[in-house]
């Protein structure tokens, strides 16, 4: 090029420059080399300027509904979001977003020349084409009605990064449509899909948390997934535990739905005082019914039970009767303990409530008071909120034949070197073969003659010299050397009885912790059992 041609060439790229540098429509400039998104002055010395004929889109969602086809996954997400955004950061879900606004557009940036330049890694170059019309090559309708949203992507990327993305435009029945419509997607659950995707940068909140979650389980990106799940974790408490079951078991996520079921398990009376309680479906109750490590008493546990069944009446629109209470409850009503009650709780509740039938009240009410007690189709195994290891000692080295009873308690005294708690003890039942005993066992504070725990309860022996478990219907917490007396008041034929028994006894469980028991003779009103014979041989107890 001559002389002459280079003026020229200069002159008309300075006069270039110089339009780009005059304020557009908008007032406004930006510099692809310092900061393609700043506004800057018409004094600005930097040559690379173009003129920002669209402002910064900020990828928000209109915060549109989740359409039903998906699974019935969407439209249970969707239902939870603004309870789930109000549980986990403790202000009350929004009110209803106005659709008059039209249909929100995705960003689109006028060409840029040289910007790879400004961008010094893959990192950094793979960001900028987020949510960019730039190079772009597929555009998603986001959302439903006016709450929808454009957004362009780049196939490249979605299939590198998303084995489904890969399969919808490489696979055998590739997509050829340059739109494609995804009304079962938030919105901005699907830019922060692909923010992820293009940058591995995690933009998530309470709001947006469940339905980012479903979008990256639709789109098999289990990193997200996992972003979002530890997200839930570190906001989990015992008012949004239930809820946050609810979310876990419809996506499948075991992992999340067990730490909320241990949650529930140590602080049982403030979940089920929750406001997500009672919103939870049928099968999630019965999931906790059925747990044996509920920390509550049986008869709260069924006030609540009943909370739930009179929502439940008023989502089917039934009227709220005894017996459509009974109905909606189903399979879940066998689940709750009656006979963990007492029968001052279980008159006081369940047998004036009208779910149960005359003929089981009637039932419940001889188990009570009775011996021997009828059999009833409920559970009466303790709910022990304990974890750990279940230990056991026994204090006889041998067994022999022939131990009567009268109406007289077998006692035994002792102390522990450390703190536990006692479930209940195993007993030695009849020497004529297969027999059943009705008893009541006891734990007593044998210095102030206080009972920290007690059952009315039966077991079954097969007329062997084994042991056979007699449970309380709740822990009994023992503290280190402090003096307690085990009592047991059996009422059946001859049994076996153990002897040559020890003092001390000594018990180590698989982790290493050593429990130390110490055997003394019960005085006074006893049934011969001592230190060196008779029954009470078990102890059952968790450390």
């Amino acid at each position: 090029m001559g002389k002459i041609g280079c003026v020229r060439y200069i002159n008309c790229y300075m006069d270039y420059i110089t339009k780009l540098r005059k304020k557009n429509s908008f007032g406004q400039t930006a510099c692809m080399q310092c900061n393609n998104k700043s506004l800057i002055s018409s004094d600005h010395n930097c040559n690379l300027l173009i003129p920002m004929s669209v402002p910064m889109a900020t990828g928000s969602s209109g915060g549109g509904g989740l359409a039903s086809n998906h699974d019935g996954q969407e439209a249970a997400s969707n239902s939870a979001q603004c309870g789930a955004a109000a549980a986990l950061s403790n202000v009350p879900p929004p009110g209803p977003t106005p659709s008059a606004s039209p249909p929100v557009l995705g960003l689109h940036r006028e060409p840029m020349y040289n910007w790879q330049a400004t961008k010094s890694s893959l990192k950094e170059r793979f960001a900028f084409l987020f949510n960019n019309e730039l190079l772009s090559d597929v555009r998603f309708i986001v959302g439903k009605g006016r709450q929808a949203q454009r957004i362009p992507a780049h196939k490249f990327v979605l299939a590198a990064g998303s084995a489904v993305f890969d399969a919808m435009f490489n696979g055998g029945m590739a997509t050829t449509s340059a739109e494609i419509e995804l009304p079962d997607v938030e919105p901005a659950a699907f830019l922060a899909l692909l923010r992820f995707l293009y940058s591995d940068e995690v933009h998530i909140g309470p709001e947006t948390v469940m339905t980012t979650l479903y979008t990256a389980k639709k789109y098999a990106v289990p990193a997200l997934e996992s972003h979002c799940v530890e997200f839930l974790t570190k906001h989990l408490r015992a008012d949004n535990a239930f809820m946050l079951l609810t979310q876990a078991r419809l996506f499948d996520e075991p992992q999340l739905a067990s730490l909320c079921l241990d949650t529930i398990d140590k602080s049982t009376a403030d979940a089920i005082n929750a406001e997500g309680f009672t919103d939870i479906d049928l099968d999630t109750l019965c999931a906790v019914l059925e747990r044996d490590t509920l920390s509550i008493r049986e008869n709260r546990l069924f006030g609540a039970v009943v909370r739930w069944a009179e929502a439940e009446c008023y989502r089917q629109q039934l009227p709220l009767t005894s017996e459509n209470k009974q109905k909606v409850l189903g399979k879940a009503l066998p689940l709750i303990r009656f006979p963990l009650m007492t029968v001052e709780e279980f008159a006081a509740g369940p047998a004036q409530s009208g779910i149960l039938f005359d003929r089981e009240v009637v039932n419940l009410f001889l188990h009570f008071t009775v011996n021997p007690k009828p059999r009833v189709d409920y559970i009466d195994r303790p709910r022990c909120c304990l974890r750990g290891e279940e230990c056991s000692i026994n204090r006889f080295q041998q067994v022999e034949s022939r131990w009567g009873y009268s109406g007289t308690s077998d006692r035994i005294r002792f102390n522990v070197n450390r703190r536990i708690s006692i479930v209940g003890f195993g007993l030695y039942g009849s020497i004529h073969g297969p027999t059943d005993y009705q008893v009541n066992i006891q734990i007593l504070e044998s210095d102030k003659r206080i009972t920290l725990g007690q059952n009315d309860t039966g077991f079954s022996c097969d007329g062997s010299a084994n042991t056979f478990r007699v449970m309380f219907k709740e822990p009994v917490e023992i503290l280190p050397n402090v003096s307690y007396t085990a009592c047991a008041t059996l009422k059946g034929p001859d049994s076996h009885y153990g002897t040559k028994g020890l003092k001390k006894v000594t018990q180590e469980s698989t982790t290493g912790t050593k429990t130390t028991f110490f055997f003394f003779s019960s005085p006074g009103n006893n049934n011969g059992t001592s230190v060196e014979d008779g029954q009470i041989p078990e102890i059952i107890y968790y450390t």
